[in-house]
């Protein structure tokens, strides 16, 4: 359901040298040892009529936006250690001669130097990019709290897919209770991302979980909603957002410019879409409950506009068609992994935006 960090900053490798037990290390250190055996080999090829010395300052430059600093000094004294066996190779082995090639070693020195410096800088702002996902990481954590996986009569599973750009945290929310006037949840999406998109989300959360337990009437808690939005907003920010409640089998739902839930019923799916849309929290929403008779075996799909807008060469990801097959049946938490990725692999790329993902699947048998 969240994603828990495995590792803190401690638990990093303080050596800058163990970085070898990593594949990609070897390889990048692989091939600037084979760059620099394929240069000598083109000068033995043309017999001597150029002179590849200089070109050993190439494979520090290219390590060096892979390896650490320590490995690209290592790749540096093995290409100065070259350029001066292929200057005494090809000057009949005169020691005398091949030291006489000064600028050509002072031009790796140079490049490894360069190279060096260059791997420094990357490894800070690596280190930097790292800390700062990391307190993304726990940032999001402390907001969306663990749903429990049985809340009411519904079997419950939440998931939270990362776009992973950067060190930006979104503005995706969600909640499930359960409380004197049945279960009660919200799902939403604040607009724009970073600290302030943050700071708007806890605020929304936080006025929901209190008022969750506090309103009987849905649409008192939009206006309380709306309210706390209006109070903490920016002019031009707003929170697209759903309340979710069940009592006795029916389900009321009230949308505020959101994407419409999806109902997953007898191997089909629905939107589940009210006459008429309210505008989102923060720009004085008027509640319209849209009410819907659940049946055993139903399932309440719900899902921020990351999946909405998820495309590919101008497609949109066919939610509805492929919803019964990827989350219509089995357990709710596979069939949101499924969903991902199904996703991922129609995407083939990155994804533009954070998604937050709700199944309920309803078994009042199951009370």
């Amino acid at each position: 359901m969240r994603t828990s960090m495995r590792s803190g900053p401690g638990s990093r490798p303080s050596g800058q040298w163990s970085g070898w037990s990593s594949p990609s290390v070897r390889s990048v250190f692989a091939a600037a040892v084979l760059a620099m055996v394929i240069l000598v080999g083109l000068q033995i090829a043309v017999q001597g009529q150029a002179d590849s010395a200089p070109w050993m300052a190439l494979p520090p430059l290219v390590a060096s936006a892979f390896l650490t600093w320590r490995w690209v000094i290592v790749v540096g004294v093995a290409s100065l250690g070259l350029a001066f066996v292929y200057l005494w190779a090809f000057h009949d082995f005169a020691v005398l001669s091949a030291f006489g090639h000064v600028v050509d070693y002072l031009l790796v020195c140079a490049a490894t130097g360069v190279s060096v410096g260059v791997a420094v800088v990357r490894e800070r702002d690596d280190e930097r990019l790292r800390r700062l996902t990391q307190l993304a990481s726990v940032v999001q954590q402390a907001i969306l709290r663990p749903i429990d996986s049985r809340l009411g009569p519904f079997d419950i599973a939440a998931r939270y897919v990362s776009a992973r750009s950067g060190a930006e945290i979104g503005g995706d929310l969600y909640e499930a209770l359960e409380t004197d006037f049945g279960m009660r949840l919200i799902i939403g999406d604040v607009r724009g991302k970073g600290l302030d998109a943050v700071r708007l989300s806890s605020t929304v959360l936080g006025s929901f979980r209190h008022v969750a337990f506090e309103r009987s009437d849905q649409r008192c808690m939009i206006d309380d909603l709306d309210q706390a939005v209006a109070r903490n907003a920016d002019e031009e920010d707003f929170v697209t957002a759903i309340l979710l409640q069940e009592r006795g089998g029916t389900l009321e739902i009230v949308n505020c410019g959101h994407p419409p839930p999806m109902l997953v019923r007898g191997g089909r799916a629905s939107y589940l879409e009210p006459e008429s849309m309210a505008p989102p929290l923060g720009l004085g929403p008027t509640a319209r409950e849209l009410t819907v008779r659940l049946q055993p075996g139903d399932r309440i799909f719900l899902y921020t506009d990351g999946l909405a807008e998820a495309r590919k060469a101008g497609e949109f990801f066919p939610i509805e068609e492929r919803a019964w097959s990827l989350i219509g049946h089995g357990n709710v938490g596979d069939g949101l992994a499924s969903l991902e990725t199904a996703l991922r692999r129609w995407v083939g790329g990155p994804l533009t935006d954070d998604i937050a993902l709700l199944l309920l699947d309803y078994r009042p048998e199951a009370d």
